[in-house]
Protein backbone atom coordinates (compact mmCIF):
# COMPACT_ATOMS: atom_id res chain seq x y z
CA UNK A 1 0.00 0.00 0.00
CA UNK A 2 1.28 3.27 -0.85
CA UNK A 3 1.23 6.06 1.96
CA UNK A 4 2.10 9.94 2.58
CA UNK A 5 5.26 10.74 4.28
CA UNK A 6 5.29 13.03 7.13
CA UNK A 7 7.39 15.52 9.19
CA UNK A 8 5.96 17.55 12.41
CA UNK A 9 8.52 20.28 12.39
CA UNK A 10 8.84 23.66 14.54
CA UNK A 11 8.92 22.60 17.84
CA UNK A 12 11.67 21.09 19.72
CA UNK A 13 13.84 19.87 16.63
CA UNK A 14 17.27 21.14 15.36
CA UNK A 15 17.53 21.99 11.41
CA UNK A 16 19.91 19.20 11.55
CA UNK A 17 17.49 16.87 12.48
CA UNK A 18 14.61 18.03 10.18
CA UNK A 19 17.71 17.51 7.64
CA UNK A 20 18.08 13.99 8.89
CA UNK A 21 14.48 12.91 8.75
CA UNK A 22 14.69 14.50 5.23
CA UNK A 23 17.41 11.90 4.63
CA UNK A 24 15.78 8.81 6.52
CA UNK A 25 12.88 9.08 4.26
CA UNK A 26 14.45 9.57 0.73
CA UNK A 27 16.47 6.49 1.63
CA UNK A 28 13.42 4.79 2.53
CA UNK A 29 11.82 5.64 -0.63
CA UNK A 30 14.62 4.53 -2.46
CA UNK A 31 14.25 1.18 -0.53
CA UNK A 32 10.35 0.74 -1.09
CA UNK A 33 9.12 3.36 -3.60
CA UNK A 34 6.09 3.31 -1.22
CA UNK A 35 5.36 7.22 -0.58
CA UNK A 36 3.26 9.23 -3.08
CA UNK A 37 4.21 12.57 -1.51
CA UNK A 38 5.69 14.32 1.47
CA UNK A 39 3.61 16.33 3.71
CA UNK A 40 5.62 19.27 6.23
CA UNK A 41 3.55 19.60 9.39
CA UNK A 42 4.02 23.10 11.01
CA UNK A 43 3.33 22.64 14.89
CA UNK A 44 1.06 24.87 15.91
CA UNK A 45 1.99 25.52 19.92
CA UNK A 46 -1.51 26.98 20.99
CA UNK A 47 -3.44 24.78 22.95
CA UNK A 48 -0.70 22.31 23.61
CA UNK A 49 1.58 21.18 26.71
CA UNK A 50 4.36 22.16 24.75
CA UNK A 51 3.13 25.54 23.56
CA UNK A 52 1.96 25.83 27.54
CA UNK A 53 4.83 24.97 29.14
CA UNK A 54 8.02 25.61 27.26
CA UNK A 55 6.44 29.13 25.44
CA UNK A 56 7.46 27.82 22.41
CA UNK A 57 6.43 30.26 19.39
CA UNK A 58 5.62 27.64 16.93
CA UNK A 59 7.22 27.81 12.96
CA UNK A 60 7.11 31.08 11.34
CA UNK A 61 6.06 31.53 7.93
CA UNK A 62 9.64 31.72 6.64
CA UNK A 63 10.11 28.49 8.22
CA UNK A 64 7.29 26.79 6.83
CA UNK A 65 8.34 27.77 3.27
CA UNK A 66 12.23 27.04 3.59
CA UNK A 67 10.99 23.67 4.62
CA UNK A 68 9.13 23.21 1.71
CA UNK A 69 12.35 24.39 -0.47
CA UNK A 70 14.52 22.05 1.47
CA UNK A 71 12.29 19.25 1.26
CA UNK A 72 12.04 19.58 -2.90
CA UNK A 73 15.74 19.82 -2.62
CA UNK A 74 16.35 16.55 -0.37
CA UNK A 75 13.26 14.30 -1.74
CA UNK A 76 14.49 14.04 -5.27
CA UNK A 77 12.83 10.84 -5.29
CA UNK A 78 9.29 12.01 -3.93
CA UNK A 79 7.33 13.45 -6.79
CA UNK A 80 4.79 15.29 -4.62
CA UNK A 81 5.20 17.75 -1.62
CA UNK A 82 2.01 19.10 -0.41
CA UNK A 83 1.67 22.60 0.80
CA UNK A 84 -1.24 21.65 2.79
CA UNK A 85 -3.07 25.07 3.26
CA UNK A 86 -4.99 24.16 6.24
CA UNK A 87 -1.45 24.33 8.45
CA UNK A 88 -0.20 26.83 6.14
CA UNK A 89 -2.85 29.28 5.47
CA UNK A 90 -4.32 29.42 1.65
CA UNK A 91 -2.07 32.46 0.68
CA UNK A 92 1.11 30.62 2.35
CA UNK A 93 0.49 27.33 0.75
CA UNK A 94 0.14 29.54 -2.25
CA UNK A 95 3.49 31.19 -2.17
CA UNK A 96 4.64 27.47 -0.86
CA UNK A 97 3.65 26.22 -4.95
CA UNK A 98 6.51 28.67 -5.74
CA UNK A 99 8.82 27.07 -3.03
CA UNK A 100 8.95 23.74 -4.13
CA UNK A 101 5.25 22.45 -3.48
CA UNK A 102 2.96 21.06 -6.13
CA UNK A 103 -0.05 19.97 -3.91
CA UNK A 104 -2.35 22.38 -2.47
CA UNK A 105 -3.98 18.78 -0.63
CA UNK A 106 -7.49 19.32 -1.24
CA UNK A 107 -11.21 20.27 -0.33
CA UNK A 108 -12.25 20.53 3.39
CA UNK A 109 -15.46 20.73 4.32
CA UNK A 110 -14.71 21.37 8.50
CA UNK A 111 -11.02 21.30 9.69
CA UNK A 112 -11.11 20.69 13.50
CA UNK A 113 -7.65 19.19 14.35
CA UNK A 114 -5.36 22.28 13.65
CA UNK A 115 -8.27 24.53 14.82
CA UNK A 116 -8.29 22.95 17.89
CA UNK A 117 -4.62 24.26 18.33
CA UNK A 118 -4.84 27.67 17.12
CA UNK A 119 -5.04 27.48 13.15
CA UNK A 120 -5.81 30.67 11.76
CA UNK A 121 -6.86 29.55 8.58
CA UNK A 122 -10.03 29.01 7.17
CA UNK A 123 -11.90 25.71 8.25
CA UNK A 124 -13.03 25.21 5.09
CA UNK A 125 -11.68 25.35 1.26
CA UNK A 126 -13.96 24.51 -1.62
CA UNK A 127 -12.44 23.54 -4.94
CA UNK A 128 -13.31 26.88 -6.87
CA UNK A 129 -10.85 28.48 -3.63
CA UNK A 130 -8.02 26.71 -4.18
CA UNK A 131 -8.53 26.74 -8.25
CA UNK A 132 -8.60 30.47 -7.57
CA UNK A 133 -5.01 30.30 -5.36
CA UNK A 134 -3.49 27.73 -8.28
CA UNK A 135 -4.82 30.50 -11.14
CA UNK A 136 -3.27 33.28 -9.63
CA UNK A 137 0.36 31.95 -9.84
CA UNK A 138 -0.13 31.37 -13.58
CA UNK A 139 -0.57 27.56 -13.43
CA UNK A 140 -3.01 24.91 -13.90
CA UNK A 141 -4.93 23.37 -11.43
CA UNK A 142 -5.49 19.45 -11.87
CA UNK A 143 -8.14 17.92 -9.48
CA UNK A 144 -6.96 13.91 -9.21
CA UNK A 145 -8.03 11.42 -6.40
CA UNK A 146 -6.50 10.52 -3.78
CA UNK A 147 -3.28 7.85 -5.64
CA UNK A 148 -2.23 10.94 -7.51
CA UNK A 149 -4.27 10.18 -10.96
CA UNK A 150 -5.74 13.39 -12.66
CA UNK A 151 -9.42 12.89 -12.85
CA UNK A 152 -10.54 16.34 -14.21
CA UNK A 153 -8.40 19.66 -15.25
CA UNK A 154 -9.67 23.27 -14.80
CA UNK A 155 -9.72 25.28 -17.92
Amino acid sequence: LRSNATMLFGHVETPDERVDHLLALRDLQDETGGFQCFVPLAFHPENTPLGELRRLPGPTGYDMLRVVAVSRLLLDNFRNIKAYWVVMTPKLAQLALAFGANDLDGTVREERIYHAVGSTSPRSQGAGDLVFLIEQLGRRPVERDSLYRPVGVTA
